[in-house]
């Protein structure tokens, strides 16, 4: 199941380190566990399609609705009802590689339904991580205070001492 910490595992696997892009999941061995820990199959074909929500979800958050793109990764899945003693369930339904990519797409979903503007790109043009403003205020602007936020801070510290006559 993806739930919100997972989401942001995913959005987040597209870092900038030491001011050079990354793919976390490019790396078959770091998806394959992702996808186990997160109930999911490890093949290749369920990699490539979680690649692809990813990318998608990350699009998406930043800027325009893919909607070519999630229409094909959320193509031929459903969910049917299913009663049990106590409870009712709602069980995926669907080509079992895409599963774990739909459950990323319906996740992102989710909280964009429950927590509307929530989820956003950090703040710092330089990031390519995200964050999930779990604040009342709703005011959070980076994905980590202690790098992103300090950095812009800094910066722009520097910046109003340098404009200042007498400086």
């Amino acid at each position: 199941m993806i739930d919100e910490g997972a989401l942001l595992e995913a959005l987040n696997s597209t870092p900038v380190v030491d001011g050079r892009p990354r793919d976390l999941w490019a790396d078959d061995a770091v998806l394959r566990r992702w996808a186990r820990e997160h109930g999911g199959p490890d093949e290749a074909p369920a990699l490539d399609w979680l690649r692809t929500a990813r990318d998608a979800v990350q699009a998406a958050t930043r800027g325009p609705l893919p909607e070519t793109e999630l229409r094909r990764i959320l193509s031929g899945a459903h969910r049917v009802p299913e009663v049990g003693r106590e409870e009712l369930r709602w069980p995926l339904h669907g080509p079992p590689e895409r599963r774990l990519a739909v459950e990323l797409v319906l996740a992102w979903y989710e909280v964009r339904a429950h927590r509307p503007g929530r989820l956003r790109p950090c703040g710092n043009d330089e990031c390519r991580l995200f964050l999930l403003d779990r604040s009342r205020a709703n005011t959070a602007r980076w994905c980590s205070m202690k790098t992103c936020g300090n950095r812009l801070k800094a910066r722009r510290h520097q910046e109003r001492v340098r404009r200042e006559p007498g400086a």
